[in-house]
């Protein structure tokens, strides 16, 4: 997003408040400064990795725009969307790749093995994707129990057959004790496109509907708890789910879906910013609509963090034509996995680049990207 549109946002809403041109508010200010701050480029600062640059956040975003879209620049890889789409012998492939590290291996709801598959799956799924085919590759710690091991195979290759895909390569390696911590996983997946739609950011248009599929940051809570850091015991698990299912449901139903997005790292938020900044649109939610568990907010309360940055792994975030908006809902209701699915907020030509949020109190404040890591090691 260039400055000179915000610019240019900033000045035509300063006229029309009746102030003249070249001039702007307190809060006009606030948002040219971040969106100039926006449009430098990207270059890392610390001389070390640090948890930041692995939540999916700012930090994230700088060390991927700054060393590895620098290095492997092509056309394919700069949307930098939750996979490429591939142009082979006249049709379209979709194919993605992701690791997992979390910690613990096993926790309410799943384990690190149907992590593994679910992410990768939906990865293809918001592609508009039929998944097909993972590999799954594993780095584990000398000293690793193989029961444990066992355990995690036979969750992958439940997942896989209940999104009905195949794993159908890999690779192990060893390392030594304390090198690792247990066992990663790395999975990649191909899936055709079987539909004319392109799903893309420029397709957004001021209007559009954004929908959650159902409510939001029960993966990374369930985590948190899970590692005994809070003093809380719920009834709580992880949302991991394979999406192709209810994905499809909804593209066959809606024609107007502009976009699709997996809200893992980073949370709702993140994702918002990201179709925000690329569609030079401004998003506004009405936190009253968010769905999110009770439980889910209390532990969000104790640990001062914003639900719509906690991770889930078994919702996606859809922008849709407006008009459209509740065919979507009736489609995504009708599957199990978009049973408490949500209008919660719409497009506007206005503030370009930037999320707003309406509060409960009657307010409005900026949704930026995440800062820092409050929850690492939760996928």
């Amino acid at each position: 997003m260039t400055t000179e549109r915000t610019a240019g946002w900033a000045e035509r809403a300063v006229r029309e408040a009746g102030g003249p041109a070249g001039t702007a508010t307190r809060e006009e200010e606030v948002l040219l400064r971040i969106e100039r701050a926006r449009g430098r480029r990207a270059r890392v600062r610390e001389e070390r990795i640090t948890l930041a640059h692995g939540a999916g956040g700012s930090a994230s975003h700088t060390l991927v725009e700054a060393v590895f879209v620098d290095a492997f620049r092509n056309p394919i890889l700069e949307p930098l969307g939750d996979g490429a789409v591939l142009e082979v012998g006249g049709g379209r492939l979709a194919f993605s790749t992701d690791s997992f590290v979390v910690f613990p291996l096993f926790f309410p709801g799943g384990d690190i093995g149907d992590l593994a598959v679910n992410g990768t799956v939906n990865d293809l799924a918001v592609c508009g994707a039929r998944p097909l085919y993972l590999s799954a590759g594993f780095i584990l710690e000398e000293g690793f129990p193989v029961a444990d091991l066992r355990r995690i195979a036979g969750s992958m290759a439940a997942a896989a057959a209940r999104a009905g895909v195949h794993v159908v390569t890999g690779d192990t390696k060893v390392v030594e004790r304390g090198k690792a911590d247990g066992c990663y996983v790395t999975t990649a997946g191909v899936g055709v496109l079987e539909r004319e739609t392109e799903l893309t950011p420029s397709a957004i248009r001021p209007g559009d509907a954004v929908i959650v599929s159902g409510p939001i940051g029960e993966h990374g809570v369930t985590i948190m708890i899970s590692r005994g850091e809070l003093d809380i015991e719920a009834d709580l698990a992880s949302d991991t789910a394979p999406l192709n299912g209810v994905v499809a449901a909804l593209l066959d139903a809606v024609p107007g879906v502009r976009v699709l997005r997996d809200a893992t790292r980073g949370g709702v938020a993140t994702v918002l910013n990201e179709l925000a900044r690329a569609a030079r649109l401004g998003i506004v939610l009405e936190e009253s609509a968010v769905p999110v568990r009770s439980v889910v907010n209390g532990a969000c309360e104790l640990l001062g963090i914003d639900p719509l940055y906690v991770a889930c792994e078994g919702r996606f975030v859809a922008v849709v034509d407006g008009e459209q908006a509740g065919r979507a809902l009736e489609a995504l209701r009708g599957h199990p996995l978009g049973a408490e699915a949500a209008v919660v907020g719409r497009v506007r030509a206005e503030a370009p680049g930037l999320v707003l949020l309406d509060t409960a109190f009657g307010g409005t404040r900026i949704v930026d990207m995440l800062v820092g890591d409050p929850l690492p090691r939760i996928c």
